[in-house]
């Protein structure tokens, strides 16, 4: 198992998983690009592409609000999938992370309303 670093924002940071999060920020799904590039890109605080917390790749993370946003696609809607997101979304929860989930369908057909859904995950105190 891959040793566990404490990174600068004070999560575990499992530095095998450091090449694959690389590649996965080079080819991102059109719904992570489209969130990406009409949002998050200049969202009001600095979100990171596919970072690596504890031995999971996230889609999107952002330090400052301790918020996490998945982009899920087909492959997540069967129950073994459905299983694995719900243990991970505990174990990053324990890490005092708030983890929000949206479809590619979503992100397509929804877009205004996932913005709206992040902008309102945001406390009044953040």
């Amino acid at each position: 198992m891959a040793q566990l670093n404490n990174s600068d924002f004070h999560l575990p940071y499992n530095p095998a998983l450091a090449f694959r999060a690389k590649e996965l920020r080079k080819s991102m799904t059109p719904a992570e690009k489209k969130l990406w590039y009409q949002y998050l890109r200049n969202f009001k605080h600095r979100v990171l592409r596919q970072r690596p917390i504890d031995h999971f790749i996230v889609d999107f993370y952002c330090p400052h609000l301790k918020l996490i946003i998945e982009v899920d696609g087909d492959s997540h809607f069967n129950e073994t999938a459905r299983a694995y997101d719900l243990q991970r979304s505990q174990t990053l929860a324990g890490y005092g992370l708030q983890v929000i989930r949206f479809t590619n369908e979503q992100v397509f057909g929804q877009f205004e309303a996932v913005c709206a859904s992040i902008k309102a995950a945001i406390s009044p105190v953040k």
